[in-house]
Parts: C-alpha cells; structure tokens; sequence
C-alpha cells in the first residue's frame, strides 16, 4: 500500500520500495523472483520490522503544515522515516517497528490530541 520510486544513483539504477502484509512477503518475493529477467532489478532487500504510521484526517488539504508537524515530532525524538507516502487526507511514514509506540504518543501530543 506504499509505494515510492527513489531518484536514480550512479548507475542508473533507480530504486522501488513497497510494502506488503507481512502474510503476502513470501509470494510477493517469489513473484518478483520469477520475474527478474522481465524486469531487470538486481537485488530485492526485505525488512519485516518496519512498521507504518500514519496522520488521516480530511481537512488536511486546507490545513497547512500537517505534514511538516508530523516530521518534526518524529525527527525531535530522533524516530528515523525510512520512507513517506502522502495523499489528500493522508500522511504515512515507514519506521523501524520497535519505535512504533513512541511515535504513536509522539504524535498525538504534537497534534494536541491528549490535552484536557
């Protein structure tokens, strides 16, 4: 449900990350495996503690400065964004899973969701 194309290195090689359930890792490995000729890639690298978190909300849009917010909470306790996806209503960030907890309070107190 995430899906990013980095910008190309020295080679020419561009890189794709995507996610995947979990459950769905195996085939999807064995998809592209057995496509590697077709497509051309040189390596697939899979990492299974990742996990996604994002900030939803439709007056994103006509607010300014959600995305900005959720980075500088995350980037203030040192919570390191692998990858960023966004949308109209829809911010995500793929982050290391054992930071999920942190990032989930980190974020709720930026955006004032536990005050009184």
């Amino acid at each position: 449900d995430m899906i990013i194309q980095n910008v190309g290195r020295d080679k020419g090689e561009t890189d794709v990350t995507f996610t995947v359930p979990q459950a769905d890792l195996a085939r999807a490995s064995d998809l592209l495996e057995n496509a590697r000729e077709q497509i051309g890639f040189n390596r697939i690298i899979s990492d299974t503690r990742v996990a996604k978190v994002s900030v939803v909300g439709v007056g994103m849009k006509s607010h300014a400065g959600v995305a900005s917010t959720m980075f500088a909470a995350l980037a203030e306790r040192k919570i390191n964004i692998q990858a960023i996806t966004t949308s109209e209503i829809k911010v995500s960030v793929l982050i290391d899973e054992d930071e999920t907890e942190l990032a989930v309070r980190v974020l709720h107190t930026a955006y004032g969701l536990d005050a009184e």
